[in-house]
């Protein structure tokens, strides 16, 4: 019988690793992603909230997908952020982007040119942040529902006890507000029970306060990101305040990327009116790989992707001058 040389041995076995090696960017070439557009009543509240749901593929048949909500920045839609969602979805997971009355498109769609700042500045008001946060129990309420109405579209796809909460802006406020951030706002519980990873896209400081004293208590994974330019001109948060946020945070399965030469809009579609930067789509590449990674990390509990986020997958994503660091 012929001897197989032992280094053969491991160079075989070594790339049959390497083809198994988790990857938080593949996707099959038969995952078709569909949307869905919802609306949801809220009658105590007299509210209806718009949804957009990204659909995981079902071929094969799928099972009850883990949750993902997103929140959107001052002045966004349900349509926005759609790489993240389509990204999402076609990894398993079943995505659902709110729209928030108030603080949406619609604040600024049909106010002349010269005055849409100043509309965008009102609606960043205390109120509206309020009626985010309380925007997102009132969801996963209704998802609840939807899911065991039998002839629902969402009926027996979703996996509510694995959800993530994630936001962009006054989203990321709104993502803090529900998953651990001790907001100060009368009345507001800083976690939803529900809620088992954050992404915080964009994070901020509070208003009234320090870091320390909001951030302290934390006790879900968080991952922040954020961009070395990652302005905005309302809401007084500079890209040296959304560094602030991380130090303040309690150790224990914390994470943050900055994104070299990133701007606010490089977590959105398409660039902003005022950007001044070319966009780098190694960006886009790293947000979806980091994401997804922390993803099926904490709501599929996948040992893989836990190993990947954990050693030097997200480097092997991220260009010299990025910056990643956990706790």
């Amino acid at each position: 019988m012929r001897r197989i040389p032992f280094l053969l041995v491991l160079l075989c076995l070594g790339m049959a690793q390497s083809a198994n090696a988790y990857d938080p960017l593949e996707i099959s070439s038969h995952a078709k992603v569909q949307t869905l557009d919802l609306t949801m009543e809220d009658a105590a509240r007299q509210r209806e909230i718009p949804l957009r749901v990204y659909l995981p593929p079902e071929d094969p048949p799928a099972k009850p997908a883990a949750v993902i909500l997103f929140s959107h920045g001052l002045g966004g839609s349900r349509e926005g952020s759609s790489f993240l969602g389509e990204h999402w979805a076609a990894r398993g997971f079943l995505a659902v982007f709110l729209q928030h009355p108030g603080s949406d498109a619609s604040v600024w769609r049909d106010v002349r040119i010269g005055q849409r700042m100043n509309a965008l500045r009102e609606a960043a008001s205390g109120r509206n942040l309020l009626l985010r946060i309380q925007d997102i129990p009132a969801v996963l309420d209704q998802l609840e529902r939807w899911n065991s109405e039998t002839q629902h579209p969402l009926a027996g796809r979703l996996d509510l006890k694995h959800v993530g909460m994630s936001g962009h802006s006054f989203g990321a406020l709104t993502t803090q507000a529900v998953s651990g951030q001790a907001s100060g706002l009368p009345g507001q519980k800083p976690v939803d029970p529900r809620i088992q990873a954050a992404l915080i896209l964009s994070p901020g400081i509070p208003r009234l306060g320090n870091p320390e004293q909001a951030f302290r208590d934390v006790k879900l994974p968080w991952l922040l990101m954020t961009g070395t330019q990652d302005n905005s001109p309302i809401g007084n948060q500079t890209p040296q305040s959304r560094r602030e946020v991380y130090p303040a945070l309690p150790a224990g399965d914390k994470y943050e990327l900055v994104l070299d030469k990133a701007e606010h809009s490089v977590f959105t579609d398409r660039p902003l009116i005022g950007d001044r930067q070319q966009r780098n789509p190694n960006h886009h590449r790293a947000i979806l790989a980091i994401s997804t990674a922390f993803w099926d990390t904490y709501l599929n509990q996948n040992a893989d992707a836990r190993a990947w986020l954990s050693n030097d997958g997200p480097r092997s994503i991220l260009e010299t001058a990025d910056q990643w660091q956990t706790k």
